[in-house]
């Protein structure tokens, strides 16, 4: 009998059509519909902020060079992926990145947790010439990034741009002082008090090791040293156990 009726719908293509399409249908409710039964997706994770101006720069400059391609900024829940990068990636720290960095494959390590993992001093010669630091590296050299200025002129175009996306990103107050916080944390002996009120562990200081300017590579190193700093893991691995 079973057979006689699956023999019935295999035959009838306007009936097999109209079954897979209610399947589908079920299926694509049960997806979607606990998603607006939630109040969001992602928890809250104390720690987690928008990118400081300076950070966002050099995460554009991370994304125009390609990195992504091979490098990935996500630490699965293995044993041996959090034994040698660190705690796994949590989905609030990339509350705000637009696009996220995942990435889909790993020529060169992860950097999820890059950040105060090398010093700024190591990351100027790793970008003058990866095999000084690394012999079996095939990364390209990104000298020119030491000797490009910053363009920085439309920076609160770029706060705003990502509000657009990304509607809790930036206040009025972070944008009107875009220009001002990047000045700042690149220079050690600016007033970067507003800045570390605006943004939280701020790292402030001559990124490049060239204070006469603020360079690509300022940006690019403020952005590397802030990845997988803003939550206290520790923190969080210690909540995780008591609930357990």
């Amino acid at each position: 009998m079973a057979r006689f009726k699956h023999e019935t719908i295999e035959k009838n293509s306007i009936l097999l059509l109209v079954l897979t399409l209610i399947t589908v249908a079920i299926g694509g409710i049960v997806e979607i519909v606990p998603t607006f039964l939630i109040n969001t997706t992602i928890e809250d994770v104390e720690g987690v902020r928008p990118y400081t101006p300076l950070e966002l720069k050099g995460r554009n400059i991370y994304i125009r060079e390609g990195c992504y391609t091979c490098h990935s900024q996500m630490v699965r829940s293995l044993r041996s992926e959090v034994e040698r990068y660190g705690h796994y990636s949590l989905a609030a720290e990339s509350k705000y990145d637009h696009p996220f960095q995942w990435g889909s494959k790993r020529t060169g390590p992860d950097l999820a947790r890059v950040g105060g993992k090398y010093s700024d001093e190591w990351h100027r010669i790793h970008m003058q010439n990866p095999r000084a630091v690394v012999p079996e590296s095939i990364m390209p050299g990104y000298g020119f990034l030491a000797e490009t200025p910053l363009e920085y002129r439309d920076i609160e175009n770029d706060l705003k741009a990502m509000r657009l996306t990304i509607s809790q990103a930036y206040s009025d107050e972070q944008i009107a002082n875009a220009r001002a916080d990047l000045e700042a944390q690149a220079n050690p002996d600016s007033d970067y008090d507003g800045l570390q009120e605006r943004y939280a562990k701020a790292v402030v200081r001559d990124f490049d090791g060239n204070p006469n300017e603020i360079t690509e590579l300022d940006a690019l190193i403020a952005y590397l040293q802030m990845l997988g700093t803003l939550v206290d893991f520790s923190a969080y691995e210690d909540a995780v156990f008591e609930q357990q």
